[in-house]
């Protein structure tokens, strides 16, 4: 294969194909070509697996103001009031937009039926049965495949995108990316005038989650390495209801169980979580994760229960489908048998620091969906906020770039090819896995859903052992999908401890034993990146005003 079939030039490119990738894809489409790249199969997003729904008002009792207020409330704090407002002004235009695809919301008496999910005012999430991310990941998927000026790669990963080396980040534009192919083995160069990653989260940093093997922090990482500042890292959303059970790793029980009424429950058949919050199952996530945590803790217990039983078996089979239908295939009838759960890392709060366009500190780089940190979320996210947001964000975007097209088309930089010619392959992938499994590890028992100085600093000195590692590993050897994942990983994780010993109190989804109280500022966490390209591995958070 020569140099030449490994480079392309288009005039974005896309990193990440779950609804905010592909949905700015298709809105971007109209003018542009536009290149899109999965890492795994084109169904292997977040979205995918999305159960809950879209956040929208839409009943006549309900409003812009509650939703909003409802966000912020949950959000400790540290949601961008003008960001929220935006977001939820903009739901409707979503839902026509989804509507207008083909996604066909589940209706009840002529009207969309509308779940209620933890710490909303109102039933205000439109949804699809159980699958409702599904349902709208086929029909972008669909109209992506069949558009002309979109073309799609799966089994690639991002290594880093290519910048002009400015001696600042304000100054430096965004010129390709070098993209690893992990079924020819190498390295693809892309020449492009504007970047949206869109790569999802980072939970894989964690020993139990509910994402799919691929959130592992790449944009976010990539991002950083490029210059861009990172926001709130501190702050990992713990779903309260993941199964536990040994043939369904990351399995998700949607907090519509519990909207309908689903009760949290001790082996013994004793409700807990109203000891905690007077709002019970339906107080935000990081309340109810804790709860359970700390009985968890307290008796010794692999696991609690969610118990649906007051629910008859059509109507569970009706509401959840999906749910019932896995449950069903290890042996478990949740009409007449409590639920086995754990809580897991489910959600990146924080991300790459944008602004209302999706825009980062780079020109011409964007960061949308999960892997932004747009002041959406705050310190903990608001159920089935987040498909709402990445959508909305797809929308801003995607009309940024294109009313950008102009000066953007002037820009004919070139950039070199990916070089090899310094590294040999390695015989040691055995480093890799170890490296993975030891982060994994430590980050869920020392930077989880409970915190404290001490663990947090043995977690800081851990991370520093695999960065000389992974480093040295990076510098000799070729590279290959384990490899850039574990690399990023190990950043993100970087930036998640050092953001988590910068706050000095609990707020939201960070808790630490240490400082219990809230403080009266609420200040966001802002990591700075050196520019030097080597010297990635120091971030320093400092506060900034909100």
């Amino acid at each position: 294969m020569t140099n030449l079939d490994l480079r392309t030039e288009v005039d974005v490119l896309v990193i990440g194909a779950g609804a905010a990738g592909l949905s700015a894809a298709l809105r971007l489409a109209s003018a542009f070509k536009v290149l899109v790249l999965s890492k795994e199969s084109i169904r292997s997003s977040s979205t995918n697996r999305a159960q809950g729904g879209v956040a929208a008002v839409t009943d006549p009792d309900d409003s812009l103001e509650s939703h909003v207020r409802d966000t912020i409330k949950a959000g400790a704090g540290l949601c961008n009031r003008s960001t929220v407002e935006l977001v939820v002004a903009k739901a409707s235009s979503v839902v026509e937009h989804l509507e207008k695809l083909g996604v066909q919301f589940d209706m009840e008496n002529g009207s969309p039926h509308l779940a209620k999910e933890g710490a909303h005012s109102f039933r205000r999430v439109l949804h699809v049965a159980d699958a409702t991310g599904h349902a709208i990941a086929t029909k972008l998927i669909s109209r992506a495949f069949n558009h002309p000026n979109i073309e799609i790669r799966t089994d690639r990963v991002a290594i880093d995108v290519v910048t002009n080396r400015e001696s600042s980040a304000q100054s430096r534009r965004v010129l390709g990316a070098y993209v690893y192919n992990r079924k020819s083995g190498c390295v693809e160069t892309v020449r492009a005038r504007s970047i949206i990653l869109a790569t999802g989260g980072a939970s894989k940093a964690y020993k139990y989650t509910s994402n799919p093997d691929g959130a592992t922090g790449d944009g976010i990482a990539i991002a950083y390495r490029a210059g861009c500042r990172v926001s709130n890292m501190e702050f990992n959303q713990f779903h309260p209801t993941c199964l536990y059970h040994a043939e369904a790793r990351s399995f998700l029980i949607s907090e519509a169980v519990r909207g309908e009424g689903g009760k949290l429950i001790l082996p013994n058949g004793e409700s807990f979580v109203r000891r905690f919050d007077s709002r019970g199952e339906l107080a935000p996530r990081d309340v109810v994760a804790r709860a359970i945590d700390f009985e968890m803790k307290k008796s010794g217990l692999d696991c609690v229960f969610l118990d649906v039983t007051h629910m008859s078996r059509n109507q569970i089979e009706e509401r959840f489908p999906q749910i019932c239908d896995k449950l069903d295939s290890i042996g478990i009838d949740m009409s007449t048998e409590p639920i086995p759960i754990v809580p897991a890392a489910h959600y990146t709060c924080g991300g790459v620091l944008v602004n209302y366009h999706g825009a980062t500190d780079v020109k011409g780089l964007y960061a949308i969906g999960e892997t932004a940190c747009t002041g959406m979320h705050g310190a903990n996210r608001l159920a089935s906020n987040s498909l709402l947001e990445c959508l909305v964000y797809a929308m801003t975007t995607a009309d940024h770039i294109l009313q950008r097209k102009d000066n953007d088309r002037s820009v004919r930089e070139d950039i070199s090819d990916w070089d090899e010619s310094q590294v040999t392959n390695s015989d040691e992938d055995v480093v890799l896995t170890q490296n993975w499994s030891e982060l994994r590890r430590f980050m869920w028992n020392y930077v989880g859903i409970v915190r404290t100085n001490k663990r947090l600093e043995r977690a800081a000195r851990r991370i520093e052992l695999l960065k000389n590692e992974v480093h040295d590993y990076y510098s000799n050897y070729r590279v290959n999908g384990d490899l850039l994942e574990l690399r990023n990983l190990i950043l993100v994780a970087d930036l998640i401890v050092q953001s988590a010993r910068w706050r000095k109190e609990s707020r939201g989804l960070h808790f630490t034993l240490d400082y219990p109280q809230t403080n009266v500022r609420a200040e966001r966490s802002v990591v700075h990146p050196r520019l030097d390209p080597l010297d990635v591995f120091h971030p320093l958070p400092v506060a900034a005003k909100l």
